[in-house]
């Protein structure tokens, strides 16, 4: 039963890293961005990339990763027009159980050694009302490359009060099939399927 439990958690890890992507391009494509044109990096402190999945119909588990890195270049003219790349670093995923967390990087999983970034690059941008957006890109996870669609929203676009400088706020999310990228053992009785969330603050950096 644990074993399941550990393959589907690595699963869910993928997916949390498609969402983290997702969701931060999707403000980028609104034509009310209030913040001005430049290269956007994550405040590590507020940054968060979750999964969840079903295990035996009798929990919920939800586990994460600790260190990632995201970059935005904003045209905040023409939104459409920026970018964004996310790398995560696949052995800091964090299930709050030790044993557990080094199944999930071993080489039934997430095979950390052999594999270990994460990453996910924007395709596209679709515009949705207000300020969300579907989002697609490519994501890559043990080698493997599949395209992922995420549902984002700009949560806020302005100059933060305490630090002074611009910032977005953004949340995404996304629903995967884990076995998509070599990580669906166990599967149907821990859930293929695995729900994705991320929220994040990003800010510009200055020019050095």
């Amino acid at each position: 039963m644990r074993n399941s439990v550990f393959s589907t958690l690595a699963k869910r890890a993928l997916a949390t890293f498609a969402v983290t992507a997702g969701m931060l391009i999707a403000p980028l494509a609104s034509a009310n961005i209030g913040v001005p044109s430049g290269t956007y990096v994550l405040e590590a402190t507020h940054a968060y990339i979750t999964f969840s999945y079903q295990h035996l119909g009798f929990s919920t588990p939800h586990v994460g990763f600790n260190s990632f890195d995201v970059t935005v270049e904003l045209d905040s003219d023409n939104p459409a027009n920026s970018s964004l790349g996310v790398s995560i670093d696949a052995a800091s995923i964090d299930s709050r159980v030790d044993e557990f967390d080094e199944h999930l990087r071993g080489d039934k999983f997430f095979d950390v050694e052999a594999h270990p970034r994460i990453t996910f690059a924007a395709t596209s941008i679709e515009m949705g009302e207000g300020n969300t957006a579907m989002i697609t890109g490519d994501l890559t996870i043990k080698g493997i490359t599949k395209s992922v669609t995420l549902e984002a929203t700009l949560n806020k676009a302005a100059n933060h009060p305490m630090r002074k400088v611009p910032t977005l706020g953004i949340s995404a999310l996304g629903k995967l099939q884990r076995s998509d990228w070599d990580l669906g053992a166990y599967a149907p009785a821990v859930s293929d399927e695995v729900d994705l969330f991320i929220t994040a603050e990003l800010i510009k950096q200055e020019a050095e």
